[in-house]
């Protein structure tokens, strides 16, 4: 069918799984157009299109990207039949504000789920996925890659999108140093996904064409890893599926969507961050898990923090830098750096909301929760200055660092630099360790292999 008769359809994104969605599900379908895209969560990327050459034949124009505010407008004012809602992390109740707009306005609302947007494939696949962002899913991946190499094994790491820059330059990305950042003109988030994998001596690979991406992973890997993004399910359909939940943040398992989704899915279940939990937010999480996943394996897992120069941080006032979706729509109200600061002793967290200019500003009037740390936000290069300018204004002696990539390296300070650094650790039995060395030895059989090729 083409034409007029064509089902009108707007996808609800956040230049992610909006754009995964269109290429797995409307591409090829030529009895829906697929009017716009909206932008919601991530600043500066509406108004943008998605090109002709990720579009594909069907839309010789590319698609609008409009701004998400504007949602009734557009279903009324373009003939809207349907919203697809397509991003992640947010309370079940906002999903359903969404579908009240789409219903309100004559148009229907859908959610596309694992079965019509998981590709298939020819590896054995590990999917880290969580609950919320925030929890830790990228120092599990990190240590999990370690372990398949350890068994002589090589790992190709898959990272959720993080599009924010040309769409069509990013469709097919593959990092496997700094210098294949700073090329790609990586946003501050970005590298702080990629950045830590770089280190730890994985390739990883991302973008757009999530196809074309995997072809490329499964040619250079002996087990497809998936790190997600957000709370997202996998692009790519796991074999081995392990869940996050957060203790600090117990309930939250079954009210954001698609988290609930990912621990429904669950194989294995990490209760993380039990070295700095109390007993009963890990207990009332364990509860939640043995209801919503009964089948799932839980393992209690932790996340040791360090300080690059501890006896440096002592005693003095200090700016804490945390990871910025983690405290923005993550809300979380600070994050490794301000745990670490604060052990390390130090003389006074200093406050940044007073030294905050330009879009830093909007931020913590956005996120009141935001008092004590500051957010490592990036997504353009005006942003990174005004973070540059925020944190030389702020007055403290030194600044401690609980983002991930190497900040004094990227924007240059005035200030020294103390980095917080955190990584997975197994803390009790069932381990971690052996549900992985277990999956690599059945699943790089040689029979196995065969079969799912």
């Amino acid at each position: 069918m083409t034409g007029p008769d064509r089902r009108r359809i707007v996808i609800l994104g956040a230049a992610g799984r909006d754009f995964h969605n269109f290429n797995t599900v409307y591409r090829e379908d030529g009895s829906v157009e697929v009017v716009a895209f909206t932008a919601a969560q991530i600043p500066g990327i509406a108004d943008r299109s998605y090109p002709p050459a990720l579009a594909g034949g069907l839309y010789p124009y590319g698609i609008p990207i409009l701004d998400e505010s504007n949602l009734a407008e557009i279903v009324r004012d373009r003939s809207i039949d349907e919203v697809v809602f397509a991003y992640s992390d947010v309370k079940h109740e906002a999903v359903m504000h969404k579908a009240s707009i789409a219903l309100a306005n004559g148009a229907d609302f859908k959610l596309l789920g694992p079965n019509s947007t998981m590709l298939e494939s020819r590896a054995p696949v590990i999917a880290v996925s969580a609950v919320r962002t925030g929890i830790g899913k990228s120092q599990v991946s990190r240590w999990i890659s370690r372990r398949v190499r350890q068994r002589g094994h090589r790992a190709g790491v898959i990272r959720h999108p993080m599009p924010y820059g040309d769409l069509a330059r990013q469709a097919v990305q593959r990092f496997e140093s700094l210098a294949d950042l700073a090329a790609s003109g990586c946003t501050v988030e970005e590298r702080e996904e990629y950045e830590p994998h770089i280190a730890a001596g994985n390739i990883v690979f991302a973008g757009v064409d999530y196809a074309r991406i995997l072809a490329d992973a499964e040619a250079a890997s002996d087990v497809i890893l998936w790190d997600g993004g957000n709370n997202d399910f996998p692009f790519i359909r796991p074999d081995l599926h392990i869940v996050l939940v957060d203790p600090l943040r117990a309930g939250h398992e079954t009210s954001y969507h698609p988290g609930e989704t990912c621990l429904r899915m669950a194989d294995v279940v990490i209760i993380a961050k039990c070295n700095t939990a109390d007993a009963a937010g890990i207990e009332k999480v364990a509860g939640s898990v043995r209801i919503v996943a009964p089948d799932a394996r839980i393992v209690r897992g932790g996340s040791a923090i360090t300080l690059d120069d501890r006896a440096a941080v002592h005693g003095k006032r200090v700016l804490v830098v945390d990871d910025g979706p983690t405290l923005t729509h993550g809300g979380m109200p600070y994050g490794a750096g301000y745990v670490a600061a604060i052990e390390a002793g130090v003389a006074e967290i200093v406050d940044p909301r007073r030294a905050a200019v330009g879009e830093i500003r909007s931020a913590f009037d956005a996120n009141p929760h935001l008092q004590r740390v500051l957010p490592a936000l990036g997504y353009s290069p005006g942003q990174l200055e005004q973070l540059r300018e925020t944190i030389n204004r702020s007055g403290a002696d030194l600044v401690v660092s609980g983002t991930p990539i190497d900040l004094a390296a990227l924007i240059g300070l005035d200030i020294p630099v103390v980095r917080a650094r955190y990584e997975y650790e197994e803390t009790s039995s069932p381990l971690l360790s052996q549900i992985i060395d277990e999956f690599v030895a059945r699943s790089l059989q040689p029979t196995t292999m065969q079969e799912k090729g």
